[in-house]
Order: structure tokens, then C-alpha cells, then sequence
């Protein structure tokens, strides 16, 4: 039961409050004093508050936990789960019979391998006939395809091998283009050379026949008697 508060005039008379009723009577306090001292301090609300988050940050780590322990049990459910664990051996023992049936017809299933299966019919159903077609069409692909997928295959260990001299020969390539460009450049320049010698020899064979013509010759050419 919750005690009588001493400065709350509508609750009932107790020994405190007529004890404070003489102090004021008798002029040891006022009642401004009382008022003051009904009023709590700040500090010791903070501290209530305080304690109030101390308990709800502990609640909720509490929860946390609990969380993560159920997340833990939902990772680990298959493994440790009974009923997981059940159907995992209920598989197991499916397979175990599957090859136990195998095992006792090993040597009938081996003489239907070694037999071969050519101009043998499998019977379909007439749904399933154009999924076949289908079907066909994909393995022929495959089949056209197949070396090639084969060889890109084998080339993989040899890929930064092969795309070393890549490299190397792309960087040769490079240097037989600048070469080329180089003499086509050459060969432009001496074909000009070329023009021009060629249109410079008409005025030349004119100028020596006029030479001939006039009794000029050149003095370095020795005539024979």
C-alpha cells in the first residue's frame, strides 16, 4: 500500500503532517520552505530515466539473442532437425535399395549395354513427337558444334599462352604497318623524282639536237676516222 503523502492537503491527517503543521505553527519553517521541498530534484528523475533504458537496452539484447539462437536453429535446421534428418535417411535408403537392384541384375544390365541398339525403336507418345523434333534439331547442333566446342575446350590451359603471342604479333603487326607506310611514302617520293626526270628528258633531246644541227657537239665524245 502506497504511504500518505505528508504535503498533499486532501489526503488524510498523520503524524508528519501534524508534526509539520506545529514546525509552521511555531515559525521553525515557512510554507514556502514546504513548498520547496515538495518539489522533486531533477537529478533523481534522470536517474529513474536512466535506470528505465539500462532495462529496456537490456530487454532488447535479450531479444537479440533469442533472435540470433532462432535464426542459428533455422541455418542448422536440416542438419540437426529431426525431421530433416528423417528424410535425408529415408533418401538414402531409397538409393541404397535403387542400387541394391542394380547390383543383383549387373549381369543382365551389362549384356543389354554390350548389345547394340541400332535400327531399334523407342516407342512415344504422340504428345511428346514434337518436343522431339525439337529435341533432334538441338543434338544435330550440338553434334555440328561439338569439335569446336572440343578444341575451345583444350585450348583453355594454353589461353595466356595463346594471348602472349597475340600480343607478340599484334606488336609486329604494328611495326610491318609503320614499315609499309614508310615505303609507300618512299615510293610516292620517287615516282615524283620519276615525272619529273621524265618530263626534264624531251627538252634535253631537243636541246642536244639543236646542238647537232648548229655543228655544236660535246667536246667528250671522240669521233673514230
Amino acid at each position: 500500500m502506497e504511504a500518505a503523502n505528508p504535503w498533499d492537503e486532501a489526503s488524510a491527517p498523520n503524524a508528519a503532517r501534524l508534526l509539520l503543521g506545529r514546525f509552521v505553527a511555531s515559525g521553525l519553517v515557512t510554507q514556502e520552505m514546504l513548498n520547496i521541498s515538495k518539489k522533486s530534484d531533477s537529478c533523481f528523475v534522470n536517474f529513474s530515466r536512466l535506470q528505465q533504458i539500462t532495462n529496456i537496452q537490456a530487454e532488447i539484447n535479450q531479444k537479440n539473442l533469442e533472435i540470433e539462437l532462432l535464426r542459428l536453429e533455422k541455418d542448422t535446421a536440416d542438419v540437426v532437425h529431426p525431421s530433416f534428418l528423417d528424410e535425408k535417411c529415408h533418401t538414402l535408403q531409397t538409393m541404397n535399395n535403387h542400387l541394391e537392384a542394380v547390383l543383383k541384375e549387373k549381369r543382365s544390365l551389362r549384356q543389354r549395354l554390350l548389345k547394340p541398339m541400332c535400327q531399334e525403336n523407342l516407342p512415344i507418345e504422340s504428345v511428346y513427337h514434337r518436343y522431339m523434333v525439337h529435341l533432334l534439331e538441338m543434338a544435330v547442333t550440338f553434334i555440328e558444334r561439338l569439335e569446336t566446342h572440343l578444341e575451345t575446350i583444350r585450348n583453355i590451359p594454353h589461353l595466356d599462352a595463346n594471348l602472349k603471342k597475340m600480343s607478340k604479333a599484334l606488336a609486329k603487326m604494328n611495326i610491318l604497318v609503320t614499315e609499309t607506310e614508310e615505303l609507300a611514302e618512299n615510293i610516292i617520293k620517287w615516282r615524283e623524282q620519276q615525272k619529273e626526270v621524265s618530263s626534264c628528258i624531251p627538252q634535253i633531246l631537243a636541246e642536244e639536237n639543236d646542238l647537232h644541227k648548229h655543228g655544236f657537239t660535246d667536246p667528250c665524245v671522240h669521233h673514230t676516222p
